[in-house]
């Protein structure tokens, strides 16, 4: 979760990348892993993963391991006041278009035993 020193500018640094706002709307949806957040961005593991770490540092997103996967998860229980009320605007209807449409459709379909090897 988010350090306790964590400030503002970090937080907005988090949100400052279209691939980290798609990736965030992609984890409302479900849980996702590296592999098939990679597959639907059309970005290299180690993009996501610096992504990924960013997000997960300002306390928007936390992992859990699953068997061979790392499950990444929106931080809806977020304590922080500033993380919980940003992630209501950028889940929001207002933010629609048509990337994340497919985002979404994409999400539904992707399958994590057809893509990851482990």
């Amino acid at each position: 979760m988010k350090d306790a020193k964590m400030d503002n500018a970090q937080i907005f640094k988090a949100l400052a990348d279209r691939s980290r706002l798609r990736i965030l709307r992609m984890l409302n949806i479900r849980p996702l892993c590296v592999c098939e957040i990679r597959e639907i961005l059309g970005l290299a593991t180690s993009t996501v993963s610096q992504h990924l770490a960013l997000l997960r540092h300002a306390g928007f997103i936390y992992d859990i391991k699953d068997n061979k996967w790392v499950d990444y998860h929106l931080n809806r229980q977020s304590n922080d006041t500033m993380v919980h009320s940003l992630l209501q605007v950028i889940l929001s209807n207002a933010l629609d278009d048509d990337i994340y449409k497919k985002d979404a459709a994409e999400v539904r379909t992707v399958d994590r035993n057809a893509l990851c090897r482990l």
